[in-house]
């Protein structure tokens, strides 16, 4: 009697679900961008397409106005425009994600996971930011094709820089969406803001110290030397390259906080679930 008990207990205790790890849920979350990615690619493609022809717009439109002075600093051109789509990438794959959820009303499940809603936004975060890293690698092959333009892509140097770049707008995808969680149709101001990105991408011309703290502003200058200059990472001030894991890090932090502020804050209130 006591073989049979003990069995049933190790066969019950084997078929009992096991509670899922944060492993588990990157792999999930991964694995649904991959099926949408493949399952819609009109809308992929869709967006390349309106990226490529607004670079084309700022191509041929400035080189009939600008002539020779577009084209002696195109390098630079296409090296901002790349950082610029990687950075609308990374802001709007939080803020619109969330805003679309509001407005599906599923937005209750993901509050009611075992993760927490903050930790299930990161990681959905993180995987568009993966194939947004897909999407402008593709933009950067045909502008350089179309330009009939070289630049030097050190993988060592360019994807660490590109990431810490990014990392910053990532932060500020957060809090756009808490604030989204929180009031919930803001769309015209959030899209605003994306043209904000075109400021920081252009602030190293400036040449003010301080803006080296504001996001995408010092990964925007390195990345202009890695890609133009061919300058390795290793080559690189060792203060800088603080500054700008420090600057990724912080506004990821920063972000994270606003975002899970503004989410109990939407509870207290009761405007969870509202739209």
């Amino acid at each position: 009697m006591t073989d049979w008990n003990s069995a049933d207990a190790s066969h019950g205790s084997e078929d009992a679900p096991r509670r899922a790890g944060y492993l588990q849920l990157a792999r999930a979350v991964l694995y649904r961008e991959y099926l949408v990615f493949v399952r819609y690619p009109a809308n992929a493609v869709g967006g390349i397409v309106v990226s490529l022809f607004f670079f084309g717009l700022l191509f041929y439109g400035g080189r009939m106005i600008a002539g020779r002075a577009l084209t002696d600093s195109i390098e630079g051109i296409i090296v901002g425009y790349f950082l610029w789509t990687l950075s609308v990438g990374a802001y709007s794959a939080i803020s619109n994600d969330i805003g679309a959820e509001v407005q599906w009303g599923t937005l209750e499940r993901h509050v009611m996971t075992p993760f927490g809603f903050a930790p299930v936004a990161f990681v959905k975060g993180v995987a568009k930011l993966l194939r947004t890293f897909v999407t402008s690698s593709v933009i950067l092959a045909v502008m350089l094709l179309v330009t009939r333009t070289t630049l030097r892509i050190d993988v060592l140097t360019v994807v660490p820089v590109a990431v810490l770049s990014v990392a910053s707008v990532l932060g500020l995808g957060f809090a756009a969406g808490g604030v989204t969680v929180l009031y919930k149709r803001i769309g015209n101001w959030l899209n605003l803001l994306q043209f904000g990105f075109v400021i920081l991408i252009s602030a190293p011309a400036f040449e003010v110290g301080w803006t080296k703290f504001l996001p995408l502003a010092l990964g925007s200058s390195l990345l202009q030397r890695a890609m133009v200059d061919g300058t390795r990472l290793w080559e690189f001030p060792p203060g800088d390259v603080a500054i700008l894991v420090g600057t990724a890090v912080g506004y990821v932090l920063l972000g994270y906080a606003v975002f899970e502020y503004a989410t109990r804050r939407a509870r207290r209130l009761g405007v969870l679930g509202d739209y």
